[in-house]
């Protein structure tokens, strides 16, 4: 009976210490998502200020007021929003082939160590050229079209992603991978097992740089190649001195990182909970 009581008592602490952590959890996150909107306003309230003080020039610059009277119009607009929707559908598509062929690339290079050794200087060599050179000979091989666009898109990411997924995959304990060895298992059992689920928090870093680059990548083949999508749009607002139009996109596309971002932050936070990763990776 004794024990019983004990047990419950402690079982009490336990939820008491609990749910002061998820409150303190809570706080802390309330905390941060108050400086990051007050950052946001500030900026918007001092670009206001400059420009009603004459600071700077409202013709190129705009104003949040002036953007905020003409949203309305792009919202209302429905060619900007098959713009919209074909940006962000390029950007998923080449983030998601960059994903995997990045993990492709990642597990043979882990798995054999020759080939790593010989292939990591080009992916480095690669990875340093400027994307932007690269498009103009896309558009001669491919086109103009979505497909130059995606490959844009693809180039920007994929090499620095394959070595960050071969380091992701190589920060592996050691000692864990002796120890399966030693029971009898596979390598295939050793990535399965220990260095997949060790490699994830690591992964989805590498994976919200990716999403961004992605998004930079297809933008520049917009730029180049592209007859819709929000970088058509920036391109030809600032042809015809459209820079309202120029800025608004600029911002959607911001607001399109961000997204993607937080769908892939809550991804994170749902696999690393039901793989029982300790550790509060939030940011």
């Amino acid at each position: 009976m004794m024990s019983e009581i004990r047990n419950q008592n402690q079982t009490k602490e336990q939820s008491k210490e609990q749910t002061e952590f998820l409150q303190k959890h809570r706080a802390y996150h309330r905390k941060i998502a108050f400086f990051r909107g007050s950052i946001l306003c500030v900026f918007l309230a001092l670009w206001q200020i400059a420009v009603l003080t004459n600071q700077i020039d409202p013709f190129f610059f705009s104003s949040p007021i002036e953007l905020i009277l003409k949203a309305k119009d792009f919202f209302t607009d429905k060619a900007f929003w098959m713009h919209t929707g074909i940006t962000t559908y390029e950007t998923i598509l080449s983030f998601l082939i960059v994903s995997l062929i990045s993990f492709a690339f990642g597990f043979v290079l882990w798995r054999y160590e020759f080939i790593s050794k010989v292939l990591e200087p080009y992916f480095v060599i690669l990875n340093s050229i400027p994307k932007s050179a690269l498009a103009p000979l896309l558009i001669v091989w491919l086109g103009t079209g979505s497909t130059t666009i995606i490959v844009c898109g693809l180039s920007v990411a994929v090499f620095g992603s394959i070595v960050n997924f071969y380091y992701a995959f190589k920060e592996c304990e050691q000692g864990k991978i002796i120890l399966i060895k030693t029971l009898g298992g596979n390598d295939m059992q050793c990535f399965r097992k220990v260095v997949f689920p060790s490699a994830i928090p690591l992964l989805f870093s590498a994976s919200k740089v990716n999403v961004g680059l992605s998004l930079v990548g297809v933008i520049i083949g917009e730029f180049l190649a592209g007859r819709r999508g929000l970088g058509y749009l920036i391109i030809y607002g600032s042809q015809v001195f459209l820079l309202s139009q120029v800025i608004f996109c600029i911002l959607i596309l911001c607001l399109i990182a961000f997204i993607l971002y937080r769908v892939l932050q809550f991804i994170e936070h749902k696999t690393i909970a039901k793989m029982g990763v300790a550790g509060d990776r939030s940011i």
